[in-house]
């Protein structure tokens, strides 16, 4: 394997534009470097940021953010991806419009029901709006979360609502904290998985490594990934050991993630209902990548019986092979 190869892990410092915390990406750097690779880490917090990095035509650019907002016109965004692969750059992970579905939950949502597979019922609403119950169409149980972010970002042990009242009680704590709008949806009864999903080096194969997350009850006896319980790792991860429902889980979690136009790797969310039929939740393209935090490093460790700095090579190898051929 060729370690001569530049890497620069890319962040932002800018929070709400940045995939990838600090705790995340100086153990990504770390690991590259024990590895050989000339690894450094760039913060791209501006256009001016993005076109150095571009003058400096790194190997690979491990991509820990999306885009960056226009200086010149802030409504119109600059697609890290778009950038690099003009300049001929390869960078891990998704192109574009796999993470602008990413990004708007009802929209992959709805491309996943195109396609013919099944996601909760769910509307939206906008900021400043509440339910309005007559033109919704959704039966009680619902829940309820920003339309946009991720990391159980407002979701909570009021998240699942029985009531007109706790439905409009719920928005308008959303609307007044997250300046979002609101994705609705019918509340599944059944179990929760998260499925990581990464490209074997060298093939098209894709392998899925479900995992069964199971959190701890809130003070309601429910049982959610809220961002209490992600930040703080509380919830049990289980690999899938029952072959059918390994099968059952995986195979929906490709279908999905191919739907999405997504590539290499990633997360997919999903939760059976009361009959036990899977139900797409949403996705994740770039992922916590903290050992033994998040689905991704922890399903990459069971499956794969690999530590964190294989899968973070693993990684790196699969944008780097798009563009140097293997001998």
């Amino acid at each position: 394997m060729n370690k001569s190869i530049s890497i620069e892990v890319v962040r932002s410092e800018i929070i709400s534009l940045s995939s990838m915390s600090v705790e995340s990406a100086h153990p990504i750097v770390s690991s590259l470097a024990k590895q050989g690779y000339d690894v450094k880490l760039t913060n791209i917090n501006s256009s001016e940021d993005l076109a150095a990095l571009i003058t400096r035509k790194p190997d690979v650019v491990f991509l820990g953010m999306m885009y960056i907002v226009d200086s010149v016109d802030p409504t119109h965004r600059i697609w890290l991806s778009d950038a690099l692969e003009a300049a001929g750059i390869a960078h891990t992970g998704s192109q574009r419009s796999a993470h602008e579905l990413e990004l708007n939950k009802d929209q992959a949502k709805q491309r996943v029901l195109d396609n013919g597979l099944a996601t909760a019922q769910f509307r939206i609403v906008d900021i400043g709006q509440l339910y309005a119950e007559q033109r919704a169409g959704l039966k009680f149980p619902l829940f309820v979360k920003p339309l946009t972010g991720g990391g159980g970002q407002g979701v909570d042990e009021y998240s699942i609502v029985r009531t007109l009242e706790q439905l409009n009680d719920k928005i308008s704590w959303l609307h007044r904290h997250h300046q979002v709008n609101i994705l609705i949806e019918h509340y599944l009864e059944g179990r929760e998985f998260s499925v990581a999903i990464v490209r074997n080096r060298n093939s098209d194969e894709l392998i899925a490594m479900p995992l069964e997350l199971i959190a701890p009850k809130d003070s309601n006896g429910e049982r959610m990934l809220s961002s209490a319980v992600k930040s703080l790792n509380q919830e049990e991860a289980i690999a899938v050991t029952d072959t059918n429902e390994q099968t059952l889980i995986g195979d929906f979690a490709l279908k999905v993630f191919r739907i999405l136009g997504a590539r290499d790797y990633g997360r997919i969310d999903i939760r059976l209902d009361g009959d036990g039929t899977p139900h797409f939740l949403e996705a994740n393209l770039i992922p916590s990548l903290i050992a033994n935090y998040g689905s991704f490093p922890k399903a990459y460790e069971l499956y794969r019986g690999d530590a964190h700095g294989g899968m973070i090579d693993h990684i790196v190898q699969l944008a780097n092979e798009r563009t140097i051929p293997s001998y």
